[in-house]
C-alpha cells in the first residue's frame, strides 16, 4: 500500500562560492555527522584541485561528471503472483542527480591513499571523462535494465 501523502521537497539555498544549488546539495551529501563546514571545505578544495589540473572551470567539470554518472534507466523489483521481477523503469531527474552524487562520493571514498579532496577531485575528473567507478556503476545499471527488458510490461 502506498503512502497517503508525499512530503514536500525542501528548498536548498545555493552555495555561497558558486551560487549553485547542485553544489550545495552535493556538499550536503558529502557531509558526515552534521559537519557541513568540513564538507564544504573538502568540496571546495577538490574544485581548486580540478581547476589547477584541468584548467577548466570546476563547475563545468562537476556538471559534466554528474551528467555522465546519471542513470537513465534502472530496475525496480515488482512482485507478480509470488515471483519477483526486476522491472526496468526510467529514473526521474531528482533521483538521477541523487544516484550520481551517491556513486561519485562512494567511489571517491573507496579510492586509496591521499586526502578526501584529492580523491574526490580525481573521481569527478574521471566521471567528466566518462571513466571511473561511478560511470562504471551507471553502465552496470543500464546493462541490468537492458537485460530485463522482457519484463518492461510489468510497469509499476
Amino acid at each position: 500500500m502506498p503512502r497517503r501523502y508525499r512530503p514536500e521537497r525542501r528548498v536548498i539555498p545555493p552555495d555561497p562560492k558558486y551560487g549553485s544549488v547542485k553544489v550545495q546539495s552535493f556538499i550536503n551529501r558529502v557531509m558526515r555527522g552534521g559537519k557541513k563546514s568540513v564538507a564544504a571545505r573538502q568540496v571546495y578544495m577538490a574544485f581548486d584541485i580540478i581547476a589547477e589540473k584541468t584548467g577548466k572551470a570546476p563547475l563545468e567539470v562537476f556538471e559534466q561528471a554528474i551528467k555522465n554518472a546519471s542513470p537513465i534507466m534502472e530496475v525496480r523489483p515488482r512482485r507478480v503472483g509470488g515471483a519477483t521481477y526486476q522491472v526496468p523503469m526510467e529514473v526521474p531527474p531528482h533521483r538521477q542527480f541523487a544516484l550520481a552524487c551517491r556513486w561519485i562520493i562512494g567511489a571517491a571514498r573507496a579510492r586509496s591513499g591521499k586526502s578526501f579532496a584529492e580523491k574526490l577531485a580525481a573521481e569527478l575528473m574521471d566521471a567528466a571523462n566518462n571513466q571511473g567507478s561511478a560511470v562504471r556503476k551507471r553502465e552496470e545499471t543500464h546493462r541490468m535494465a537492458e537485460a530485463n527488458r522482457a519484463f518492461s510490461h510489468f510497469r509499476i
